[in-house]
């Protein structure tokens, strides 16, 4: 270093590399998304700043506690087991009746199936929530699970879009439209109180302003065809309520004889305008409260 340079010029010299060197790091593309797959078996997609936030207990029921529900139980039992097994598996749509135990029914069949894989494997199958108001980063989680040996249930509960919202059309390219595709490893399951994810007045305006009604409707509906399976939910009789009650209580073996809940079951589901798995798990958290009994399965 020449001599004639003095410290004041050595401290400027320094300063201005140092700024350079930051101006460089924030105009520098991000370095690439990687995640821990081995953190848990359940994820939620974070989007501020984008990252797989692990969840290690997941708020699920157990899949024998889910009654009325058996046609639509097995079908997506099925579809799941063998997209765990690398078989060829559909995207599902889940849709119907509130408090039917849809989106339930998506994290009970991951945990039964993730409870019949092979023990000491080094792959597992994933379930990654994705919030509604996020789709338009699911390109962004498809390309950081891609390549992945672990497979991925990808899900969004209470799914559905409203006549200012167009990211359904980001969803329709990444579910089967877009040049990439779906990875080999990840499937998209979501659920929704409407059967083509839109509102009837929606499609109704739709048809009303288009030059051409027909096109405009199929254009929209379409996202649902993206869907290989549709299993709809429907309002439980009172039959298959008295059944789901019975069945919490059973689970938590609440010391309560049928004669003693079962009219009270029935006021609980008229009071509320319903008859639904919801209505009968809020039921039996009355009684046990009322019973001074911790809902704990034993």
């Amino acid at each position: 270093m020449p001599a004639s340079l003095d410290q004041n010029t050595i401290a400027a010299a320094l300063d201005l590399l140092s700024r350079i060197a930051g101006a460089l790091d924030r105009i520098a593309p991000p370095d690439r998304l990687v995640a821990d797959f081995d953190a848990a078996d359940a994820f939620v997609w974070q989007t501020d700043p984008l990252r797989l936030e692990p969840v290690p207990h997941v708020n699920r029921v157990e899949l024998d506690l889910l009654q009325g529900i058996d046609r639509v139980r097995d079908q997506l039992l099925d579809n799941t087991r063998r997209f765990a097994h690398g078989l060829p598996a559909n995207n599902a749509l889940l849709w119907g009746a509130r408090g039917m135990g849809k989106s339930s029914l998506v994290k009970a069949a991951h945990a039964t199936v993730n409870r019949t894989l092979p023990a000491g494997q080094d792959w597992r199958l994933k379930l990654v929530e994705i919030h509604r108001e996020d789709i338009e980063t699911l390109p962004g989680l498809m390309a950081l699970v891609r390549g992945s040996a672990h497979r991925f249930i990808i899900f969004c509960d209470d799914l559905s879009f409203d006549a200012d919202d167009t990211s359904y059309k980001s969803l329709k390219a990444v579910l089967e439209g877009g040049i990439e595709g779906r990875p080999d490893n990840v499937i998209f399951y979501a659920t929704s109180n409407r059967r083509h994810l839109l509102p009837r007045d929606m499609m109704d305006n739709e048809r009303s302003t288009a030059i051409n009604p027909g096109e405009a409707v199929e254009e929209k509906v379409s996202l649902s065809d993206r869907f290989g399976l549709w299993l709809g939910f429907h309002k439980c009789s009172q039959d298959e309520y008295l059944a789901m009650v019975a069945g919490y209580i059973a689970h938590y073996q609440l010391p309560v004889e049928e004669s003693a809940w079962r009219a009270d079951a029935l006021e609980w589901a008229t009071t509320r305008g319903a008859r639904s798995g919801r209505t009968a798990s809020q039921f039996v958290q009355d009684l046990a409260g009322r019973l001074g009994v911790a809902l704990k399965a034993r």
